[in-house]
C-alpha cells in the first residue's frame, strides 16, 4: 500500500490503538495490497475517550461493555450495579485500554 495513505491511517487512528502496536500495523498495512484501503477505511474503530465517557454516565449499568462487544461482563455490571460501585469506578481506569486493545482486535483479520 502507498506510504502516504498508511501514514494518513496511523495518524488518523493513533490514539485508537496501543503505542507499541502501531509500528507492527504499520509494517503490515504497507505490505498490503492498494484494493484494500477501502476495506480499511469501513472498520469500526472505536475512541478510547468516548468509552471512557459512556463509562463515566453508563459504566454502571455495564454500557461501556456491551459496546466494546464484552457482553458478559456487561450484563455481570448490570446485574450488580456495576458490583456495588467498585468495578464501575475500576472500569474509569481500564476502559480506554480496554477499547485500544479490542481495535487492535478488530483490525487484526485485515493485516493478514
Amino acid at each position: 500500500m502507498d506510504a502516504a495513505k498508511v501514514d494518513l491511517f496511523i495518524m488518523t487512528h493513533a490514539k485508537s490503538f496501543e503505542t507499541h502496536h502501531l509500528s507492527y500495523i504499520r509494517e503490515k498495512l504497507l505490505a498490503l495490497d492498494d484494493s484494500q484501503w477501502i476495506i480499511l477505511q469501513s472498520i469500526n474503530i472505536k475512541d478510547p475517550t468516548v468509552s471512557l465517557i459512556v463509562s463515566i454516565v453508563g459504566g454502571h449499568f455495564g454500557v461501556d461493555r456491551i459496546l466494546l462487544g464484552d457482553i458478559g461482563l456487561g450484563v455481570g455490571k448490570l446485574i450488580t450495579c456495576g458490583g456495588l460501585g467498585i468495578w464501575t469506578i475500576i472500569d474509569w481506569f481500564l476502559i480506554m485500554d480496554a477499547t485500544r486493545e479490542h481495535n487492535f482486535k478488530t483490525l487484526q483479520p485485515y493485516l493478514v
